[in-house]
């Protein structure tokens, strides 16, 4: 099994800055896997942010957040890291961590992230 325990949401003011972060764990870890951040806001489906591959050479941004948000990972504490700056209200989501449990390189549409944390709060008011 793998647990993934995100931290590090908040309130913001727009403009302003957070990092969050993934903690995996769990018997059947692998720091090999792909990893991932999503967010859902209120009413809307939840829609893909960011990947990582492990060694964290390859990453792939949705449109929304190329050039504000940069994912990264350290492997030796097994956690990702997701840090978001010039936030806007329309980034105000519940951001989830996932992993593709594959033994995939793909951190692309390719990716099938089947694990995932529980979400934390990100609210950024104007």
């Amino acid at each position: 099994q793998v647990q993934l325990v995100e931290s590090g949401g908040g309130l913001v003011q727009a403009g302003g800055s957070l990092r969050l972060s993934c903690a995996a764990s769990g018997r059947t870890f692998r720091r090999s896997y792909v990893m991932g951040w999503f967010r859902q806001a209120p009413g809307k489906e939840r829609e893909f942010v960011a990947a990582i591959n492990w060694s964290g050479a390859n990453t792939y941004y949705a449109d929304s957040v190329k050039g504000r948000f940069t994912i990264s990972r350290d492997g030796a504490k097994n956690t990702i890291y997701l840090r978001m700056n010039f936030l806007k209200p329309e980034d105000t989501a519940v951001y989830y961590c996932a992993a593709d449990l594959r033994n995939s390189d793909y951190v692309d549409s390719r990716a099938d992230f089947t694990s995932w944390g529980q979400g934390t709060q990100v609210t950024v008011s104007s």
